[in-house]
């Protein structure tokens, strides 16, 4: 695919500047379809694809969490591990307000405020996810490993 076959997203420009390889994907969006949409129409399994959930404590703060596809976060558990008293989804309009990106093409590259991130550390694992771009119907391919470049800390919460 040539470079201009694809969306230029501040994901995207992210990606460039941290000179990380990834490859993009277009895909036809589908509203509340997920990443079971995405893995049948790109023929992956969605376990390599990538959710990117905006949460918030107690205190208002965002925070992202990157998980499988196929599974849940536990909130209970967050919480726990990141000594907080209550963590649960961000409204789609904070979650927009911090991040830049509409939900449901929430990536957590190129942000436009910066919020911790926590990753499935199962994920790392992966020899390949696949994880939002910055655009509904636009995922990007990459190793995990380029996770690193977010400062990600690996947690434990899937269910």
């Amino acid at each position: 695919m040539n470079k201009t076959a694809y969306p230029v997203t501040p994901a995207v420009r992210f990606l460039r500047a941290q000179q990380i390889e990834f490859a993009p994907h277009l895909y036809p969006y589908v509203e509340h379809g997920g990443t079971a949409q995405s893995a049948a129409c790109l023929g992956v399994d969605e376990h390599s694809v990538i959710k990117t959930i905006v949460l918030t404590d107690e205190c208002k703060n965002g925070l992202i969490v990157l998980m499988h596809g196929d599974k849940q976060i536990s909130t209970r558990n967050l919480a726990r591990q990141l000594g907080r008293k209550h963590i649960e989804a961000a409204a789609p309009a904070q979650a927009n307000r911090w991040t830049g990106y509409l939900v449901g093409g929430t990536s957590p590259f190129g942000c436009k405020s910066p919020l911790p991130v926590y990753v499935e550390r199962s994920i790392l694992d992966l020899p390949l996810i696949y994880i939002n771009g910055g655009k509904r119907g636009f995922l990007v391919s990459l190793p995990p490993a380029a996770l690193a470049s977010l400062n990600a800390r690996p947690v434990d919460v899937a269910v």
